[in-house]
């Protein structure tokens, strides 16, 4: 699989690569599906995000979408949400990954190329209620020679 396109998450004033898709729960309830342009992009839309306080609160919006219905035809965020210049996010509860920093490995599939730490952001019903910064480390991705099968090591 190939690495996807990031979504886009404005929080604190910054633009930052989001690594979570939180429209895809509504989009599954409301059977809505878009076109893949290409293998960087398998769900067929990019929204852009932003984290709003009001009264204390922080909330979550969608605040931009590009979404191909087709391969040619390009929709936006009023042709998904009629009448709505942003959209808060009540369907999504669980967890934003931003990953922030240095790359420190990258890999050919979805979001999972490591950096230097996540911004993690944890989300009930579209209100931000708890956020912590987990750092990384490359992974060690060496072969312990002693643990694969005998039968598939090479003779010699």
């Amino acid at each position: 699989m190939t690495a996807q396109v990031s979504e886009r998450l404005i929080y604190s004033g910054k633009e930052i690569p989001l690594f979570t898709n939180p429209l895809a729960l509504y989009l599954k309830q409301a059977g809505i599906s878009f076109e893949s342009p290409h293998t960087a992009n398998w769900r067929g839309y990019v929204g852009s995000w932003q984290i709003i306080e009001s009264d204390g609160v922080e909330r979550l919006y969608l605040v931009k979408l590009s979404a191909h219905k087709t391969y040619e035809v390009i929709i936006g965020l009023s042709d998904v949400f009629p009448g709505y210049d942003k959209v808060f996010a009540h369907w999504f509860t669980g967890e934003l990954r931003c990953p922030q920093g240095a790359q420190l490995k990258y890999r050919h599939m979805g979001y999972g190329s490591i950096y230097e730490y996540d911004l993690l952001m944890e989300f009930k019903q579209g209100i931000l209620v708890a956020k912590h910064a987990k750092h990384n480390e490359v992974p060690d991705e060496s072969i312990d020679i002693d643990k694969i099968p005998s039968f598939l090591r090479k003779q010699q």
